[in-house]
């Protein structure tokens, strides 16, 4: 009997990467991404689009005598409407031109004016000098080629799936200034599995690209409860940032309606006053000192002590106690320092919270986790439920 040849083909994630990154030449991977993370989520709306497209067109059961070019039919079915000179073929049939970045940003520009909820979010990128038209036109044939092969109905997973791996990558490439957006995956699924999240509201008030809201879509997925029982709620202070986070969610399938970008940020200009969440999952940047904190000395949010204007640590971790649902959770990343640290009242926060009976565990990390920065780091977890189970707030 002949024995299988082992095969080392890498995935096609992996691949697509390499292959991606050599297109780059001269560009930034800080400009890059925006390019590439674009054409994939442009494939992925046409692609929904075309689906029910030819569902419209072929008008079987409920779906007879409907029209394929009315926007409500689209809207109905949570799915973005594309118009013609943005649907990906059309595009694909433009690749060789010396134009094509005109074509990319027309694109661009016409689904953000048939579809709200994505204006002021897609890139229009393409047409710039510095990005050759040629390079441009054989990464469309790369992303056109994705999840071909599949069944149309597994597509936008594996879509959703390299945009992710993607957004590692470009933030890999980054370094320092990557770490602003992305939280390392093992990270973010430690206190997604830890904090379970089933059924609730899940709010992360520095969101960045959106990683807690993914993993914990996935997590509800994969033990086989219903997405729709979780909503998310979220905040990000760069609108770069925020955009990123708006695509990654709407390839995903997961409504961002109410993740929110104001350049105040959320100590100043805190978007969801009134929320009440069950899961608080977050990252918060580390030791920030210019966070407004001599504006807000008599907050309502501060129950526990006054932080310190020189260090935001223990103004998020109140910020985060401030949201919780009463019977809610939260899993959240701070400087280790937060452990010790007896400056300014810190001690004394940090007593408070403890004889409240808030602090449920602290996880320590290893250390040079995370891109940008080299500080250590822990994770807290605060709850009153010590019982083991998940609790969802009234």
């Amino acid at each position: 009997m002949a024995k299988q040849k082992p095969t080392n083909e890498e995935p096609l994630e992996k691949q697509l990467w390499k292959t991606a990154d050599k297109l780059r030449k001269n560009i930034d991977a800080a400009e890059y991404k925006h390019i590439v993370l674009g054409l994939i989520f442009l494939k992925y709306i046409s692609n929904a689009f075309e689906e029910l497209y030819a569902r419209l067109k072929a008008g079987e059961g409920d779906l007879a005598g409907a029209d394929p070019e009315d926007k409500d039919e689209y809207k109905a079915e949570n799915v973005f409407f594309v118009p013609t000179p943005a649907r990906w073929p059309y595009l694909q049939s433009k690749a060789k031109q010396p134009e094509v970045g005109k074509f990319v940003d027309e694109a661009m520009d016409a689904i953000e004016k048939e579809n709200n909820e994505l204006k002021g979010v897609l890139p229009k990128v393409f047409a710039r000098q510095n990005l050759d038209p040629t390079s441009l036109g054989e990464l469309i044939d790369l992303v056109g080629n994705i999840a071909l092969g599949d069944a149309k109905a597994r597509s936008a997973d594996v879509l959703g799936h390299v945009f992710e791996y993607f957004l590692g990558e470009f933030a890999l490439a980054e370094g320092k200034k990557g770490g602003q957006f992305y939280t390392p995956r093992s990270v973010v699924e430690l206190l997604v599995e830890m904090l379970e999240p089933c059924k609730g509201r899940v709010f992360d008030p520095c969101c960045g690209s959106g990683g807690m809201f993914v993993h914990s879509e996935k997590f509800v997925t994969e033990h086989q409860g219903r997405v729709n029982d979780i909503s998310i709620y979220g905040q990000e202070s760069n609108q770069t940032t925020w955009r990123l986070c708006r695509k990654n969610l709407a390839i995903r399938g997961i409504d961002s309606s109410q993740v929110k970008w104001n350049n105040e940020g959320s100590f100043l200009n805190d978007a969801h006053k009134d929320l009440k969440a069950d899961y608080i999952i977050a990252n918060p940047p580390f030791n920030v000192s210019d966070w407004g904190g001599d504006l807000l000395r008599t907050d309502g949010r501060w129950q526990y002590g006054t932080p310190p204007t020189g260090n935001a640590n223990f103004a998020w971790m109140q910020h985060f106690i401030y949201h919780r649902a009463p019977s809610g959770q939260a899993g959240v990343v701070l400087a280790k320092g937060a452990l010790t640290s007896k400056s300014s009242g810190e001690g004394d926060i940090r007593k408070a919270l403890v004889e409240a009976g808030l602090i449920d565990c602290v996880v320590n990390l290893p250390a040079k986790l995370f891109l940008n920065t080299q500080i250590p780091a822990s994770l807290w977890f605060l709850s009153r439920d010590r019982t083991g189970a998940p609790s969802v707030g009234s």
